[in-house]
């Protein structure tokens, strides 16, 4: 089964605890990508500027990512700057430049359209729902969003979720959207809007997913030194979408092990800056964590 991806490829600027980074590969769909490529065959749509080097189109097709629909404009590439402190679990930003991603009017290959899995990552609604009505075949579609968008364009945000069957969200997103503080509150609401399948990420604290007659939590991987935050929530998804989209079945215990391999995911993610870490992971690396995770439970 193939996945297209809609979403952001950035040129981050990050400080954490353990030092600074400049001109990161970095972005919603490239997080994503680096996670979903072990289960699925990755087409990423997405719009760069000129100065978008060229080593980081080469290393995307190298990690087997498809690139026909990755627009190059004249103009600056999307650019993101965070600070993080203290616990880590959330970021400062300190400065957006949208470049070209201001005028971003998604491309999808006459190939591509007929791809049924596909994943909303973080960018502004209406070009998500644009992307969307070009598909001729959803089996599968998964919705991230944030909250600069949950605030400034909720009636788009809210009128998508009633196409999809995933909506992922951080425990922030989730209360906002839905006016509830209590987690589980949340995620029921955030279902009652149409979305099928409701994962609502905890961060540190792991994940809580709500489907119909089905809830189910699970922590986080224990990781002993985390460097990087960003993207983790992004691998996560990969990692989810990426199994559930190779999965003939999707039922609770599909889910259950998407689940478990888009935190495992996460947790390498967060081991160095930007993909450092995910870009050299391989299936192996991925199996072995899972394995170690799952004897956490064992009592």
């Amino acid at each position: 089964m193939d996945t297209i991806v809609l979403g952001t490829v950035a040129l981050d600027n990050v400080k954490t605890p353990c030092g600074m980074r400049r001109d990161l590969l970095g972005g919603s769909a490239v997080h994503f990508s680096m996670a979903a490529r072990f289960f699925t065959r990755v087409s990423l749509v997405a719009i760069v500027g000129k100065d978008f080097p060229s080593r980081h189109i080469n290393f995307l097709k190298k990690k087997g990512v498809n690139l026909d629909s990755l627009t190059m404009d004249p103009g600056e590439t999307f650019r993101w700057e965070g600070s993080y402190e203290g616990d880590l679990n959330s970021a400062l930003t300190l400065h957006t430049r949208l470049g070209v991603l201001s005028t971003f009017k998604p491309f999808v290959s006459e190939t591509q359209r007929k791809i049924g899995n596909i994943f909303l990552a973080n960018v502004d609604p209406d070009i998500q729902e644009e992307l969307l009505c070009r598909m001729r075949k959803p089996r599968l579609v998964g919705l991230d969003s944030m909250n600069y968008w949950i605030n400034s364009k909720p009636k788009s945000l809210v009128k998508l979720l009633k196409r999809v069957d995933i909506y992922v969200a951080n425990d922030q997103e989730a209360r906002v959207l839905s006016g509830e503080n209590n987690l589980i509150k949340a995620a029921k609401s955030l279902y009652s809007l149409g979305a099928k399948m409701v994962l609502i990420k905890k961060g540190e604290h792991g994940v809580l997913f709500y489907g119909r007659g089905f809830i189910f939590s699970l922590p986080a991987y224990p990781v002993e030194k985390v460097v990087d935050p960003t993207g983790a929530g992004d691998t996560f998804a990969g990692g989810f979408m990426g199994y559930l989209s190779s999965s003939r079945r999707i039922d609770s215990a599909a889910i259950k092990k998407a689940l478990a391999y888009g935190t495992v995911a996460a947790s390498f993610n967060v081991e160095d800056f930007g993909v450092s870490r995910t870009s050299r992971l391989t299936r192996a690396d991925l199996e072995r964590r899972l394995a170690k995770f799952k004897r956490c439970f064992s009592f």
